[in-house]
């Protein structure tokens, strides 16, 4: 029998983490850096799981070691060799027979091997609960502001500064409005996101503020997990400004490219009824000219700014220009340096 343990995070750091589960149970989820090495194919996985419905437990594990005997010694080798003499966490979907027997053949072979109690599942569960209800490791720090103004990248700088932040847009894969998609692919699941977002926000150090993008409770196609969308309401704001002629550059900047044309005509169509049909013939006009400045001002002031922010129901604790990436960092780090949470309500 092959040692066990229940999840925890040190886990992550101290052991090489191994998902013996199929390729597509791999893609949909997984625990953060863990390797595949599947002892089923896909298809393999469906012809047991038949077997087992249709006759019964005995012939589906005899099919299934006819199916695997000849893979473990180099599954063994692939592992140890990936492990570097690190100790090994094996997990498959619910702790059952697959990881069971991949840890035994690793401790049979000489190495330092343990099998996840529950598998992927109680990981599931551990991260399910981290966000009902969320109570981040450090007080948020969310900030507003109008589309083009340049808020992701404003929070990128910050990170290559050195400070705490979550990229909720960069983790889904998506900008969040109607024009998110272009140039990406959220082809991630729910469970992916909400597991790449347990991941960042567990490694934050609890003694610094965390900074995100304000969000809607939907990112294209994720939603925010449990009660965050509720705690970042109640977190600390901070009110985002630029003028329009440079929030059409940023616009133009991010999306103004040749490739994304095709995109932003599919995107444009799509939001069609809320434009209104002579605002809509006039930016298509503009898209099929390929003339970016009046396109994206056009967006601007017949879209975004009428549709989102059009009504606050709080009150800023700081504003901040983003006229200057540079200054717009030194006014927000004096904020923080003064006290900006705890005068805000957080501690």
């Amino acid at each position: 029998m092959p040692r066990t343990t229940l999840f925890h995070e040190s886990l992550l750091d101290t052991h090489l983490v191994v998902d013996v589960r199929t390729p597509l149970e791999f893609e949909e989820d997984r625990l953060p850096a863990a390797l595949n090495v599947p002892l089923l194919t896909n298809e393999e996985r469906v012809e047991i799981g038949t077997i087992y419905k249709q006759v019964g437990p005995r012939e589906a594990r005899r099919r299934g070691l006819e199916l695997t005997a000849h893979r473990f010694p180099a599954m063994v080798a692939e592992i140890a060799a990936h492990a570097a003499g690190r100790p090994i966490l094996v997990y498959c979907w619910r702790g059952g027979l697959r990881s069971k027997t991949v840890a035994s053949i690793l401790d049979l072979t000489g190495h330092d091997a343990v099998q996840l109690t529950g598998g992927y599942k109680a990981f599931r569960q551990v991260v399910t609960e981290y966000f009902e209800p969320f109570r981040p490791p450090a007080p948020l720090v969310v900030l507003h502001g109008m589309t083009g103004i340049g808020k992701t990248t404003f929070l990128l700088r910050l990170a290559a500064a050195g400070h705490s932040t979550v990229d909720l847009e960069g983790l889904a894969s998506h900008r969040g409005s109607a024009f998110g998609e272009l140039g990406l692919s959220q082809t991630l699941s729910q469970k992916r996101f909400e597991t790449l977002l347990w991941d960042t926000f567990h490694r934050l150090p609890p003694e610094r503020p965390i900074i995100v993008e304000g969000e809607s409770r939907r990112i294209g196609r994720m939603t925010l997990p449990g009660n965050l969308y509720e705690v970042m309401r109640e977190s600390v704001k901070i009110w985002c400004t630029a003028s329009v002629e440079t929030r059409v550059g940023r616009l133009i900047e991010e999306y103004g490219l040749p490739e994304y044309r095709d995109g932003m005509t599919a995107a444009l169509l799509r939001i069609r009824k809320k434009l209104g049909g002579d605002s809509y013939e006039e930016l298509a006009g503009h898209l099929e000219r390929w003339e970016m400045g009046p396109f994206m001002e056009g967006l601007i002031r017949g879209y975004y700014d009428k549709l989102y922010y059009k009504t606050r129901e709080w009150t800023e604790d700081a504003t901040i220009a983003l006229e200057d990436f540079d200054a717009a960092q030194r006014e927000l780090e004096r904020f923080l340096a003064t006290g900006g949470c705890r005068n805000a309500g957080m501690s």
